[in-house]
C-alpha cells in the first residue's frame, strides 16, 4: 500500500513538471504602454525596448487628431521635462521598422500636440511643461506591429544666425540692363546662407522691376564672405541711377531658420561687363 502511494504520488509530481514546462509563455506589454505608466525623460536619454505586444488605445488617436498619422500601433509614452528651455531632439529613426513620434502637452485625454513626424522630429521644450512623447508604428513599411524601438533625446544644436550688408553701389549692364548688387554675411549654426533681392528703380512714369539670389552651403562657419547676385528685370531694363533693393535672408539647421532683412537704396553705375 505505501508502495503504491508512493508511486502515485512520483507520477502526479512527474505529471505537474511536465505541464509546467508546456505551458506557453506569453510576452508582456512594454511598462510604458499606457499614457499613465509613461516613462519619465530628460535630455541625454537613450533605451532600446521591445514594443512587439504594446497596443494602440484612445489616448493615442487624441493626440493623432491633429497629426494625421496613417497609424499609431505598437505605442509607448514617455513624459519629458527640461531644466531649463532647451531644444530637443526625438530620434526613433534607428528602430528596426518604420516608427513616428508625436509630442503633446496638457492632459491625458486632452493633448494639445506640439509636433509629430517620422523618425526624427524636433520641439523648444520650456522648463516646467511636460512634454508627452508618443513612439509609434505608422505602418509606413507596409505592416508588422513593432519591433525593437531606438529612441534618443538629445539637446539641439544652436540656432542659425544669419546678418548681411548691401553695398550702396552695384552695376547695371548697358547692354542687358542686368544690375549686379553685392556685400557681405556672415551665417552661424545652419547649413547655407540662402540670400534673394528684389530691385525696383523708377524710370519715367515705369518701375523696373527685378528679381535675383544668392545661395551658398557649407558657409555658415561664423566668418565674414562676400555675395553677389544678378538681379533680372521683368518689365524692361534697368539703367544707371538709384535704385532700391529690398533683401531677404535664410539660413536652416536640422530643425530651425533663421530670417533676416535688409532696405537699402543702391547707386547703379553703368556700363558693359
Amino acid at each position: 500500500m505505501r508502495l503504491a502511494l508512493r508511486a502515485g504520488v512520483a507520477a502526479s509530481a512527474t505529471l505537474l513538471a511536465l505541464s509546467t514546462l508546456a505551458a506557453p509563455v506569453f510576452a508582456a506589454a512594454p511598462p510604458n504602454d499606457l499614457f499613465t505608466g509613461a516613462t519619465a525623460v530628460s535630455t541625454g536619454f537613450s533605451e532600446t525596448i521591445d514594443t512587439t505586444e504594446a497596443t494602440t488605445d484612445a489616448d493615442d488617436a487624441q493626440l493623432n487628431t491633429d497629426c494625421g498619422a496613417p497609424a499609431t500601433d505598437a505605442s509607448v509614452w514617455y513624459a519629458l521635462t527640461v531644466p531649463a528651455d532647451v531644444g530637443v531632439i526625438i530620434d526613433v529613426s534607428g528602430s528596426d521598422y518604420s516608427a513616428g513620434i508625436a509630442v503633446g502637452t496638457g492632459t491625458e485625454g486632452n493633448l494639445t500636440l506640439e509636433n509629430c513626424g517620422p523618425q526624427t522630429i524636433g520641439i523648444n521644450a520650456v522648463a516646467g511643461t511636460t512634454y508627452y512623447v508618443l513612439a509609434f508604428d505608422d505602418q509606413g513599411d507596409g505592416g508588422g506591429n513593432g519591433g525593437m524601438l531606438s529612441i534618443s533625446f538629445t539637446e539641439a544644436p544652436p540656432p542659425p544666425v544669419i546678418d548681411f550688408t548691401v553695398n550702396k553701389t552695384g552695376f547695371v549692364n548697358s547692354h542687358t540692363g542686368i544690375a549686379t548688387v553685392s556685400g557681405t554675411f556672415t551665417c552661424t549654426n545652419g547649413d547655407f546662407a540662402d540670400i534673394f533681392i528684389e530691385a525696383h528703380q523708377p524710370v519715367g512714369r515705369v518701375t523696373i522691376n527685378g528679381f535675383g539670389e544668392f545661395f551658398l552651403t557649407d558657409t555658415c562657419d561664423g566668418e565674414s564672405h562676400p555675395w553677389s547676385a544678378d538681379i533680372f528685370p521683368e518689365n524692361g531694363r534697368f539703367g544707371g541711377g538709384k535704385t532700391l533693393t529690398l533683401a531677404f535672408s535664410t539660413s536652416c539647421g536640422p530643425f530651425e531658420c533663421f530670417f533676416g532683412f535688409n532696405e537699402q537704396t543702391v547707386q547703379l553705375k553703368g556700363g558693359k561687363k
